[in-house]
Formats: C-alpha cells, structure tokens, sequence
C-alpha cells in the first residue's frame, strides 16, 4: 500500500499522525474523564461537562474556537493535580479505555509505515501524559504532545508550557526533522482537522482521514487522498503481524526542541491577544 521499503542510502522519513479521530475514534483527553472522577481527581459535574464536549467533538469536530475554550476549560480543570497520579491512573485503565477505539485501518497504517523503514510520529494537541502512553501501545518512535507547567509539588500549575496546536505542529516537525535528518518531501502525514493543514503542507504526502468539513473542502481543492477508518478494533483482536519486533524506546515530546516550543507559546500569546482585542 505505501510501496516499497526505504532505500536507506536515501535520507530517513517518517508518518506523522494526528490522534484523535485519526488513529482512535474519540478524544484521547475527554475519554478519561471517568477514571479521572474515580480516582478523585474531578466532580461529576466536569464528568458530564465533558462528556458533553466528547459528543461535540464526535459530531462536527471542533473549530479553533471551541479547541480553545476546551484548552482553557482543561487547563484550569487539571490545576492542582498531582502528575504522577494521572499518570498511574491512566496507565491503570489505558487497555480498557483506548484499546478499544484504535481504529483497524490506522493499525494497519503504522505498521505498513515500520515495515517500510519509516518512524512513526503521534503528534496530539492532547497532554503528554495521555499521549505518551497512547504512543507506546501503538508502537509509535516519537510523540510531540501538548506538556503542562508542573510545579515544585508535582502538580500541574495551570499554565501551558507548550501548546502542540495548528501551526506548532507543524513547527514541531520541522524541528524534528531538522534533529533526525527526515526528508519531509518523502514523508507522510494523516488529520482529522482543518486545524492540522500547517503540518499537512509540511510533507509531501498529506492525508485527510475522516475530515471534518473544512478539511474535506481544503482537501479536495488541493488534490489530497481522503481516508475513511470506520472500523475500531482491539490490538489483540487483530492478526499476530501487529506483533513488530521490539523497537527502540518512544521518544517524547522535548525532542522537539527549543525552537518549536517557543513558537508554540509565541503562536498562542498572539492568538490570545487577538481574542482579548476583538
């Protein structure tokens, strides 16, 4: 499907893949929003808020105003948690919650991408204690994620550190292939989201996979493939060939570097200051 393994005297690749609605079939963020209620973390008042904003996001997606009042709403939401208990707690219930939802097709995707020689990079607007974990039970070589300011006490301040949205991803994987010698005209990249079109024109091979209206539109002026993942399946329902060999350990979201986190805090303060002025 993806044609023939990498030449390696070439310049290496890799697939960037959104994850939300992309590789899984919900919000990666919103769907432990039950654990997190169980484990003490939020009240069922903010259980029902999100699963609200969930069936909001199944249904249309989300525009840039709607992922920013999500962001604010989160941010302010996990202030004062603990971060090794979110990360116990979603280690506990990631089989259960996320196992199930991973689409077939992107499954499919990744290891066609590994067996080609490629890495595979989950770059999330999700939080990076959520993503990262996601990334491992995909078998995913790098994760860029949204991080959180954590303080003294192991608790998350409130504060955004940075912001792994719209255009900062694609910063992200500038950056990154700038580290790792990637040759993004040979590389791939898969979203859900009109948001995502900066790191979709960063490649030369864009996918839009489910694509929420905008993203169809801006797809099909620009003569991208559309993708249709419909199936979610558990990992270990699907044939033994998802059983890669053992690859080296993910490598999170601080390889990105310096660079790219401050555009991503540049691109938000700017986005902010438009918002107050309007």
């Amino acid at each position: 499907m993806l044609g023939l393994v990498e030449n390696h005297s070439l310049p290496r690749t890799a697939a960037f893949f959104d994850l939300d609605k992309t590789v899984i079939a919900k919000s990666s963020t919103l769907t432990f929003s039950k654990s997190f209620y169980q484990g003490g973390l939020i009240n069922r008042r903010a259980v029902l808020r999100t699963a609200y904003a969930q069936f909001v996001f199944l249904a249309g997606g989300a525009d840039h105003d709607q992922m920013e009042r999500m962001r604010e709403y989160l941010s302010a939401l996990c202030k004062g948690w603990n971060v090794q208990q979110v990360k116990e707690i979603v280690a506990e219930t990631l089989h259960d919650l996320i196992d199930p939802i991973i689409y077939d097709e992107a499954a499919s995707l990744i290891e066609d991408h590994h067996i080609a020689g490629r890495d595979v990079v989950i770059v999330s607007t999700s939080g990076a204690e959520v993503v990262e974990p996601i990334g491992e039970l995909l078998g995913a070589d790098r994760v860029v994620a949204t991080r959180m300011v954590v303080g003294a006490d192991g608790c998350f301040t409130g504060e955004v550190e940075y912001y792994a949205y719209g255009p900062t991803k694609a910063e992200a994987i500038k950056a990154l292939a700038a580290s790792e010698g990637y040759d993004l005209s040979r590389c791939y990249a898969y979203s859900d989201s009109v948001t995502d079109v900066p790191m979709l024109q960063s490649v030369g091979h864009p996918y839009a996979v489910n694509p929420d209206r905008a993203l169809r539109r801006e797809a099909t002026a620009r003569d991208w493939p559309i993708l249709v993942f419909n199936r979610p399946v558990r990992l270990k329902q699907r044939l033994p060939a998802f059983s890669m060999p053992p690859r080296p350990a993910l490598v999170a979201a601080a390889a990105v570097g310096a660079a790219a986190a401050t555009a991503g805090l540049v691109w938000y303060a700017s986005r902010r200051r438009q918002s107050t002025l309007a």
